[in-house]
């Protein structure tokens, strides 16, 4: 598991040559034009690659020459470390073009409350998730342990060239709110220790000998429950297959006794637990971390959401809840055995609003006893009932997964997947009405295509729609659509912009920094100002600062440039605008719902530290 290191010792002088020729690419293109960063084409650096190749014309790898660059830079004639190398030579750039670094991590399979017709029973996954997605099989590897996926994403990131310092933390897999409240903690504890401890102590080794050594104990166990004639143990493994096949729509009980049961035997349950005084140690550590956690987002269903629950993902450090919405339909929920009502996400929906989280949502189309115009209809009132109005939202059109329940009502003929061209109607239709204060995060889910029995395996349906608006005439507004980027600009074209509507907990401001001429999006911020005190004592009816978030790409904390929005002093404008907003409308206090991460940085804006936020006193006008 240990992270591979390129020996750049053969190569050496090939690779000096090529890093001196990109500094004088470098000082070159800086010179021609002094406004703008040094720029060097795709087509330019593939030339430059390969007229500098390993040997056998093998061209070196990005990482590669990342990890050379940073050991040779400031020696042998090169100039110190330039962060514009490291640019050119990043590999797959979008990853942090939206300001901050995404590290997903996935928690083990474990019983799940829900017993949803169209959701997949893969008993090596956490519910509703595929050994086969890439997210779930770097979890898999790893032993579904927080630490070493944390530690070994940002590694990963780290060798291609991307900035790690600023990383949000993403929890995904079944219903978080099921787990144990002990895991729970073990298992945001660890993540946090993984970004601690990056790039100063590497404790992989000493999680996956634990590992090993609990591996060892149960296959002891197993031994001694196999009868002593091989005949009778291959008998018993046979059954054990068929058993599995039969039990698909009984995750939880094979789960149980495959997972669960086991752990409890072979120690694991111990090992994977953890204090409250453990998590706030290494809490602490990260709010001044070389890493540090700027959000921290888990996965949870309406029906699992409660004040007290609330509560204890925000003690957590969560700052976001992506939330299975899945239809707004009563009919439709029923049908398809969810095992919650509209009424639920709606609760859910106005408890996250008072305690200042972002809400997430996940909407699917095409689900059982639903229709295209029923799809169009549902996807309105997401938006027109300010019940719900979400601040993000994945669109996922159902898939025919083979071990769903789902897949006996397609056998019988009574459901089916839609054709591309229904699919296509109401995922354009779902864009087109998506408001600029919400950012459409993902456009139909990522299942490997041959996990797919029928219907669309095209994982780039949102470019598919995309191309279909624009030949419409129909400009997107959704956040992620206007997002800068990489883009260059000048800072003072932007203009402040300010979008109100109402929820069930009050009144929202979208302040929004963008360029008046594309309507681009620089920075913006959530301020909630609500109508009742919250139930959180600490809020009481303080006006909340629900998220800052400035866009382009990722920089180092307190790094500045002057064509990027990070660190330009848009956050700092926001917070004093959305300061003078809660004046005027009476409200006396200003909190923010920070990630553990981002504390310092608010201090240093004048807010005091809570109990599970921080706070700063209005002065009267």
């Amino acid at each position: 598991m240990s992270s591979y290191h390129f020996d750049h010792q053969p190569h050496q002088e090939i690779l000096l040559s090529l890093f001196k020729e990109l500094e004088l690419l470098v000082t070159t293109t800086s010179a021609n034009s002094a406004q703008q960063p040094a720029k060097i084409s795709p087509h330019q650096l593939t030339q430059l690659l390969n007229k500098y190749p390993k040997d056998d014309d093998e061209v070196f790898a990005k990482d590669e020459l990342i990890q050379a660059y940073r050991e040779l830079a400031g020696s042998h004639g090169l100039k110190p470390l330039q962060k514009q190398i490291i640019s050119w030579l990043r590999k797959k750039p979008t990853r942090t073009d939206s300001g901050v670094t995404p590290i997903t991590v996935l928690t083990k399979p474990f019983p799940c409350p829900g017993k949803c017709i169209f959701c997949p029973n893969d008993i090596r996954m956490p519910k509703s998730y595929l050994a086969d997605e890439p997210g779930a099989q770097r979890a898999e590897r790893n032993y579904f342990d927080p630490y070493l996926q944390t530690y070994n994403r940002l590694q990963a990131l780290h060798n291609i060239g991307h900035n790690i310092e600023k990383a949000e933390l993403i929890i995904l897999g079944g219903t978080w709110s099921y787990y144990p409240e002990a895991y729970q903690i073990w298992f945001v504890k660890e993540c946090f220790r993984a970004l601690n401890e990056f790039g100063q102590t590497d404790s992989r080794p000493e999680v996956l000998a634990h590992y090993e050594e609990m591996n060892a104990r149960l296959k002891e166990m197993q031994a001694h429950q196999l009868s002593p004639n091989p005949e009778e143990n291959q008998q018993q493994l046979q059954t054990r297959q068929i058993r599995g096949e039969q039990l698909a729509q009984s995750y939880n009980q094979v789960v149980s006794e495959v997972y669960t049961a086991p752990e409890r035997i072979g120690g694991f349950d111990q090992y994977q637990s953890a204090s409250w005084s453990e998590l706030i140690e290494q809490q602490r550590l990260n709010e001044t971390a070389k890493q540090r956690s700027v959000g921290l987002v888990i996965e949870t269903r309406p029906d699992n959401i409660s004040e007290a629950e609330v509560r204890r993902i925000r003690r957590l450090g969560a700052t976001k809840a992506q939330i299975g919405v899945q239809s707004l339909q009563d009919r439709v929920l029923e049908l398809n055995h969810r095992g919650h009502d509209v009424a639920a996400t709606r609760r859910a929906f106005r408890l996250l609003r008072q305690a200042g989280f972002k809400i997430h949502a996940h909407w699917m189309a095409n689900l059982y006893g639903s229709s295209v115009e029923q799809d169009k209809a549902d996807f309105m009132q997401l938006f027109a009932d300010p019940d719900f109005r979400p601040d993000e939202l994945k669109i996922y059109p159902c898939s025919l997964i083979e071990s769903a329940e789902l897949m006996q009502y397609y056998q019988a003929g009574k459901w089916r997947p839609y054709s591309h061209d229904e699919l296509l109607e109401v995922v354009s239709y779902a864009v087109a009405q998506t408001p600029p204060y919400c950012r459409l995060t993902r456009v139909i889910r990522d299942i490997p295509s041959t996990d797919i029995v029928a219907g669309n395996k095209k994982t780039n349906f949102r470019q598919i729609a995309d191309q279909h608006l624009a030949k419409s005439g129909i400009k997107q507004q959704d956040i992620r659509a206007r997002e800068i980027r990489r883009e260059q600009f000048e800072a003072g074209d932007a203009k402040l912009d300010e979008i109100v509507y109402q929820t069930s907990a009050g009144e929202e401001h979208f302040l929004q920094f963008i360029l008046p001429d594309t309507n681009q999006i620089l920075a913006f911020l959530r301020l909630s100002l609500p109508t009742e005190d919250s139930y959180l004592e600490e809020l009481g009816k303080s006006a909340v600062i629900r998220e800052i978030h400035v866009y382009g790409q990722a920089l180092g904390i307190g790094k500045k440039n002057s064509q990027r929005p990070q660190h330009l002093g848009f956050g700092t404008q926001l917070i004093k605008k959305a300061r003078e907003i809660a004046r005027e409308h009476g409200y006396q206090q200003l909190a923010v719902i920070s990630a553990i991460g981002t504390r310092e940085y608010y201090r240093k804006k004048g807010f005091t530290d809570g109990d599970l936020y921080q706070s700063s006193q209005i002065d009267p006008a």
